[in-house]
């Protein structure tokens, strides 16, 4: 396992680069900007992947599939800031997580009901709530949560 300074220094240009860009970078880009070998940056995001276990890689790859709150891959949760619209949460709860990463903006978060289809609308700014439409609106899993459950249906 890599050192905690290198791991750290990842993690921020992964999530800067999500934030700036709306995707991953590839560990090709991310060796490039820390002075890295290619290998070696190889090396640190799947040591990166290790320590942050919420996230993940695309299977058999190694390309950033998903770096909570947001997702490299489309998801039906659409983020947008200051009326673009470029990023994607993990799930509907990473979602609310979203607004941390761009302070002083309103994030609008849309999704479909996983239920019946209908348009959910949830817009924050600096963790605080604005719009919740349709108000009322809850989430839930439809799995549990844990080890115990097994290998994630998406892997």
């Amino acid at each position: 396992m890599a050192d905690p300074r290198s791991l750290d220094q990842m993690f921020q240009r992964i999530m800067r680069a999500l934030v700036e860009t709306g995707r991953a970078p590839h560990y090709a880009e991310l060796a490039r900007a820390m002075r890295l070998t290619v290998e070696q940056g190889r090396q640190l995001l799947l040591d990166v992947m290790q320590a942050y276990p919420i996230g993940w890689l695309h299977p058999e790859t190694d390309y950033i599939a998903s770096f909570p709150p947001l997702n490299s891959l489309p998801t039906q949760y659409r983020v947008s800031v200051g009326g673009e619209q470029k990023w994607f949460a993990q799930c509907g709860f990473e979602a609310t997580s979203v607004t941390w990463l761009f302070p002083g903006a309103t994030v609008r978060i849309e999704a479909p009901c996983l239920d019946c289809g209908d348009p959910v609308v949830v817009e924050m700014r600096d963790g605080r709530l604005g719009t919740v439409d349709p108000p009322g609106i809850v989430g839930h899993l439809n799995y549990g949560f844990g080890a115990s459950r097994g290998r994630p249906a998406f892997l």
